[in-house]
């Protein structure tokens, strides 16, 4: 059963390096939330395989970096078709 767990968080690791994705694009992406994902990535993957978890950590960090940027745009999208629609 542990072996499954540790093949899980490395593919989502890998998923996440690969794709440049978010923690929430990832958790839809296997099924699981997006507080399992979050944790596996910034606390256990890092005793599995620390090279891994650095290239995780610069993709994790980075979407932190933006994510007010994405938030404003979709802000502005939703009010955009609030607009349209009325």
């Amino acid at each position: 059963m542990r072996d499954y767990y540790s093949q899980s968080i490395v593919a989502m690791a890998e998923y996440i390096k690969k794709n440049k994705c978010t923690v929430r694009q990832c958790a839809a992406a296997f099924g699981v939330g997006k507080s399992t994902v979050h944790s596996y990535m910034r606390t256990k993957l890092k005793y599995m395989d620390v090279d891994l978890y650095d290239e995780v950590q610069s993709v994790l960090d980075y979407n932190l970096s933006v994510r007010h940027l994405r938030g404003g745009e979709s802000t502005k999208k939703r009010y955009e078709k609030q607009k349209n629609n009325s």
